[in-house]
């Protein structure tokens, strides 16, 4: 049986090690469950470059003891001038992926961080929530495996992006394994943000020069759209299925698609994990949500439907007759690439985070803004310039954001913050994790660690396969073929199945947390 380590007092899951033991840090000294995340948001924006930064965008969950979960939706608006004419006048039939041009929203995530902390109070100095973020900008990290791998792959379509090589390369090379990488501007930014306040990324001489220099290369943004951008509390959205409640962000996220895999699995009334009934029965669940979400979600301002009718009981029993618990349905559907991280903690007094951080594609647009060492996401990437399609792009708008962070309350007193990076495999692992934890009894750790599947993909070349690990069982193999999934398989403990975590608090106050083998994560608790 794998190892899940337990404790009393505070516990932290991050995808590196260095963030878990930022936010332990700061729950040592006295702060609360919010307060360590901010640590640990700001520490993995810098050890963990290609997945995720300060120019990203950002979800919460924030449970405090006695109350109901709140959500903060830190997603940043497309700019005033990101228009599909825009694009078109310059020849383009689409939106880049990569340079300026896929830098068109702003970066909302230290915006979110700011409305935690309003929200879950505190008493810690923004100086010591940034103390390790800054350390490491400063003095280096060394760099990741995963880290070497990705930029090397990329490294065609990122390396003449304005201000990447002069901030991730060493002379042009891809820096290796335990090689030692600083971000000095970064690191001055950050200490800049500690001194003065984190509204300096939108409104001070941190938003100034970001937008002089975005204006400069040719990126839409301008001031104007970094001044406009507001992050906000939102109502979760919850559904209830037999293990309990559970909760997860509205309309920009995919988080509509998470609640209803579950929702609509728990109708099948599975009763071993594991077997051709449970993949079968997740991967039919996730095909009719994703049908939904491909069709409706974007901005929810824009969104002519309520997300809350598809989590009616009325409606998910509908859905769920529409699988055939034998036989899978024919695919694809379009796919949602992604690139991200999860994060979780809790606190002594009961106090619940579920965190997530994103550029969208691994080093997001590339464009890196030299004076700040700020890495700009291409989630805009992600608008189409389709005449009357849910995600057009159009100013002022957020995009689609497969981002979701999870939140579990369980019958039994328990409560769990769960979560993953991978774009499409977002809610399939949720699903995994949460179903083998939460149905079926296995042990946390096992839940992460255990082989996974994923229908279509989180980055790379478009697929809409049924991608298993190679560690499930042959029997079980053939049974998803024999139902008609085309099935590819992929190497054991692959990164594409994404970086999983969870954090439980039991009603006795006990936390246990699991990371995952595929990440360079850790669980931090004490």
């Amino acid at each position: 049986m794998l190892n899940t380590p337990t404790a009393l007092r505070g516990m932290v899951t991050a995808p590196h090690h260095s963030a878990s033991e930022a936010g332990l840090r700061v729950l040592r000294d006295g702060g609360n469950a919010v307060e360590a995340m901010v640590a640990a948001a700001a520490a993995i924006a810098v050890v963990y470059p290609h997945m995720n930064a300060v120019g990203g965008d950002g979800f919460w969950l924030i449970a405090e003891p006695g109350k109901a979960p709140v959500g903060i939706d830190a997603a940043g608006q497309s700019a005033a001038l990101a228009t599909p004419e825009y694009y078109k006048a310059q020849g383009l039939d689409g939106i880049p992926a990569r340079g300026p041009n896929a830098a068109l929203t702003v970066g909302g995530t230290i915006g979110g961080w700011a409305e935690a902390l309003a929200y879950g109070g505190g008493t810690m100095p923004l100086e010591r929530l940034l103390e390790d973020a800054i350390y490491h900008a400063q003095n280096g990290v060394p760099v990741t495996q995963g880290q070497q791998d990705l930029t090397q792959e990329k490294l065609d379509e990122l390396r003449d992006v304005p201000g990447f090589a002069e901030t991730y390369l060493f002379d042009g090379v891809v820096p290796k394994t335990r090689q030692v990488l600083k971000q000095l501007a970064l690191g001055n930014t950050l200490a800049r943000l500690a001194e003065v306040g984190l509204n300096d990324m939108f409104d001070g001489l941190t938003a100034q020069h970001n937008a002089r220099y975005l204006e400069a290369v040719g990126s839409p943004l301008r001031l104007a759209d970094f001044k406009a951008y507001r992050a906000k509390q939102v109502l979760p959205l919850q559904v209830s299925i037999g293990a309990g409640t559970l909760f997860n962000m509205p309309p920009p996220t995919q988080g509509i698609s998470s609640l209803m895999i579950l929702a609509l699995f728990d109708r099948l009334r599975v009763t071993q994990g594991d077997s051709f009934d449970h993949i079968h029965g997740l991967v039919e669940a996730t095909k009719q949500a994703f049908i939904l979400r491909n069709a409706h979600v974007t901005d929810l301002e824009f969104m002519d439907v309520d997300p809350n009718d598809w989590l009616d009981s009325a409606f998910l029993d509908t859905l769920a007759d529409n699988i055939d618990v034998k036989q899978a349905m024919e695919w694809p559907q379009p796919t949602k690439p992604g690139d991200t991280i999860w994060m979780g903690a809790i606190d002594s007094e009961g106090r619940s985070v579920s965190f997530i951080q994103s550029i969208y594609w691994e080093y997001g647009s590339g464009v890196v803004v030299p004076e700040t060492g700020v890495l700009f996401q291409n989630r805009g990437h992600g608008f189409t310039l389709e005449e009357g399609h849910p995600n057009i792009l159009a100013p002022g708008k957020r995009p689609f954001h497969t981002l979701n962070p999870a939140m579990a309350q369980l019958n039994d007193g328990r409560t769990m913050v769960y979560g993953n990076m991978g774009g499409e495999g977002q809610p399939q692992t949720q699903a995994a994790v949460f179903s083998r934890y939460a149905m079926f009894d296995q042990p946390l750790q096992q839940a992460v660690t255990a082989p996974r599947w994923l229908l279509g993909r989180t980055w790379g070349e478009n697929s809409t396969t049924l991608k298993l690990e190679n560690r499930f069982e042959p029997e079980l193999i053939q049974a998803l073929k024999d139902a008609g999934h085309v099935v590819d398989m992929v190497e054991p403990f692959i990164s594409i199945m994404g970086h999983a975590g969870a954090v439980v608090r039991h009603a006795s106050g006990v936390l246990e947390g699991a990371t995952d083998p595929r990440s360079d994560g850790g669980v931090s608790s004490y």
